[in-house]
C-alpha cells in the first residue's frame, strides 16, 4: 500500500472511530449498543474497510464493492453500506488532491468520471449488504443489470435517499452543512465528541433521515427530525454538553425501542468527519474545500 493509500485509509478509521465516540442517539456507539449490533461490528469495520476503499488507483465501484466484501467477511453483517458509497468517492478525490486539485474540486472530477462497470459493481455491493427498505424502483433497480453510470442511477434516487443525493450534488451537504458544523462545534467546545454530536444533530434537524423514512415512513422520520431540533437547540446552548448525556440517552432508549435508526444521518456524518481528516491530515489537500 502506497503512503498515500496509508493516510487515506488512516484518515477513514479515524472518522469511523470518531463518531463512535459521540452519543448519537438511535445509533450504535461507545455508550450503547443496539439494532442487535455493538460497537465491536463497527470498529471491525472500519478495519476491514479500510484496505480496499483505499487502494491506490482502483475505481470507485471497484473500492465500494471491495469495502462491502471485506465488512461482510470480517462481521458477517451490513454495518457500513452508506458510509462505504459516501467514502468511496472521497477516497479516490484524494489521489487526484495530489495533483494539485482541492478535495472538492477533485472529487467533482471523480463524480463526473464514474461510468457503468462502476455501477455494476456498486449495485453488486447494495445487494449483498440488503440495506432496510431498501425495495424496487421503476428504473435501474440495483437487483438488475446496470444500463446507466453509476452517477446516473445515483441521480436517479436522489430525492428519495440523502447518500445518493451526494453524488448528484458534489456532496453538498458534506462540504456545506456538515464541515460548517463541526468546524464551528470545535471551536466552541474542546472535547471534539462534542463536535460530531453536532454534526449529526444538525444533519437529523436538518431534513428527514431517508434511513427512517425508507424503513418507517415520512410520519416518524418528520417526528425524529423536530425531536433532533429541539437537541441541537440545547446543545448549542450547553456550556457543559456531558450534562446532556442523560437525556441523550434516554432518547437513545426510546429510539432503540421502537427501531428506529437514523442511519443516514450517523453515514453523512463519517463522510463529513472524513472529508475534514482528508483536509488535515495530508499536506496536499491543506486548506482545500
Amino acid at each position: 500500500m502506497s503512503s498515500r493509500a496509508q493516510c487515506v485509509a488512516a484518515a477513514f478509521v479515524w472518522a469511523c472511530l470518531a463518531e463512535l465516540d459521540a452519543p448519537k442517539p438511535g445509533n450504535v456507539h461507545a455508550f450503547a449498543g443496539g439494532h442487535r449490533m455493538t460497537i465491536d461490528d463497527f470498529v471491525r469495520s472500519a478495519d476491514a474497510a479500510a484496505a480496499p476503499l483505499s487502494a491506490a488507483g482502483a475505481r470507485v465501484g471497484a473500492r465500494i464493492l471491495g469495502a462491502v466484501e471485506a465488512t461482510f467477511a470480517a462481521v458477517g453483517a451490513n454495518t457500513n453500506l452508506g458510509i462505504v458509497l459516501l467514502c468511496a468517492p472521497l477516497a479516490a478525490a484524494a489521489e487526484m488532491a495530489a495533483e494539485g486539485l482541492q478535495l472538492r474540486a477533485a472529487l467533482g472530477r471523480v463524480l463526473r468520471g464514474l461510468d457503468i462497470e462502476d455501477a455494476r459493481l456498486a449495485f453488486r455491493a447494495i445487494v449483498k449488504a440488503a440495506p432496510a427498505g431498501l425495495g424496487h424502483s421503476a428504473r435501474h433497480d440495483v437487483s438488475a443489470p446496470a444500463t446507466v453510470s453509476l452517477l446516473q442511477a445515483m441521480a436517479e434516487a436522489a430525492d428519495r435517499d440523502r447518500v445518493a443525493r451526494q453524488y448528484a450534488t458534489d456532496f453538498a451537504d458534506i462540504f456545506g452543512l456538515g464541515l460548517s458544523l463541526f468546524d464551528a462545534a470545535r471551536n466552541a467546545q474542546p472535547e471534539q465528541k462534542w463536535a460530531t454530536l453536532a454534526v449529526f444533530l444538525g444533519f437529523l434537524a436538518a431534513f428527514p433521515d431517508s434511513h427512517i423514512e425508507r424503513k418507517l415512513g415520512a410520519k416518524k422520520a418528520a417526528e425524529v427530525q423536530r425531536e433532533a431540533t429541539q437537541f441541537r437547540t440545547r446543545l448549542c446552548a450547553e456550556e457543559q454538553p456531558a450534562e446532556m448525556v442523560p437525556t441523550l440517552l434516554a432518547w437513545d432508549t426510546a429510539l432503540k425501542a421502537e427501531a428506529i435508526n437514523p442511519g443516514t444521518s450517523a453515514d453523512l456524518t463519517v463522510a463529513t468527519l472524513f472529508a475534514y481528516r482528508l483536509r488535515t491530515v495530508l499536506p496536499p489537500l491543506s486548506n482545500s474545500g
